[in-house]
């Protein structure tokens, strides 16, 4: 019965000994193996694997996915102005080298997201300070591209290669949102202001230029059509001293009708002196001069009423 008991139990041990030899790795992890001493670590892929028992060797799993590092509460953080902001920041990271990791936490890798919670919060608060309370609102791309640059040297330092940072809140301090709110729109009110004094100047400008280019246009129009009437002034004479040269006695004729037209206006009544030259063609085609009269005669002027 005795050698029954302690058969069991060898096999027991055996078996409690064979499994803590063989471990598997997932895919999307990597291993460590540490042994007593001074060895070094040792890293397993994916797959099946023997090691010794604990303790002479123990096996810690590093995950080797990017992870996600969200804070759950927002920092605080002071820009150059002095003005404190509340900012959530997302830091995207991957262990890139395991061995280094398990070697500098010493098999802690628990502990990786408050070491790295500790590097951002040092690269953020040197980033910020390096900008105005606008500027770091304008630039928050440009903010958390300096953290993570200013990650990356302490994040090497434990294996672990800082993919990105982002901020995805950043706010003011209930005590002190008004007088920003106040300051920010009285700063975009003066940008406004300026703006419009800008736009109005160049209108002004703009409508200068305008009435510059209004007023030549007009005087070349009026040199061109004081130019084109003098050409046609001078035309209309040539054609009317060629017309009188070839028939003398109708062009007396047509003036005289002119100035028949122009004297002669609907409902006048006159009192004139048909003797008078200016009546010649009235007493015939030919325009020949009247009789003789008496000087009892109709008056030889004449009245418009």
């Amino acid at each position: 019965m005795n050698k029954i008991v302690a058969l069991v139990v060898a096999i027991v041990i055996v078996l409690f000994a064979a499994s803590s030899m063989v471990f598997v790795v997932d895919p999307r992890h990597m291993a460590v193996i540490s042994a007593r001493g001074d060895a070094a670590p040792t890293l397993a892929g994916p797959g099946l694997h023997v090691k010794l028992p604990p303790p002479l060797q123990t096996v810690t799993s590093v995950d080797a996915r990017i992870q996600s590092l969200d804070a759950p509460d927002e920092d605080r953080y002071a820009t150059s102005d002095k003005t404190d902001l509340l900012v959530n920041p997302v830091v995207k990271f991957r262990v890139s080298d395991p061995v280094k990791l398990v070697t500098e936490t010493k098999g802690d890798v628990q502990s990786l997201p408050d070491r790295l919670a500790l590097l951002s919060r040092g690269a953020l608060g040197d980033a910020f300070a390096k900008y105005t309370l606008t500027d770091a609102l304008a630039k928050q791309a440009a903010i958390a591209t300096e953290a993570r640059d200013g990650m990356q040297k302490g994040a090497a330092s434990l294996g672990v290669d800082v993919v990105d940072v982002q901020l995805t809140r950043i706010d003011f301090p209930a005590a002190m949102a008004d007088s920003v709110y106040k300051r920010m729109i009285a700063a975009r009110e003066r940008v406004a202001d300026q703006k419009r004094a800008d736009g109005a100047a160049e209108a002004d400008k703009i409508k200068a230029d305008a009435v510059q280019q209004q007023q030549s246009v007009i005087a070349d129009a009026y040199k061109q059509a004081q130019a084109i009437k003098g050409d046609g002034d001078g035309k209309a004479a040539s054609i009317a001293a060629d017309a009188y040269s070839r028939d003398p006695q109708f062009y007396q004729f047509y003036q005289s009708m002119q100035a028949y037209r122009n004297s002669f206006k609907p409902g006048d009544v006159m009192v004139v002196d048909s003797s008078s030259d200016f009546f010649r063609f009235m007493r015939g085609p030919d325009g020949a001069a009247a009789p003789a009269q008496s000087s009892s005669g109709a008056s030889t002027g004449a009245r418009k009423h």
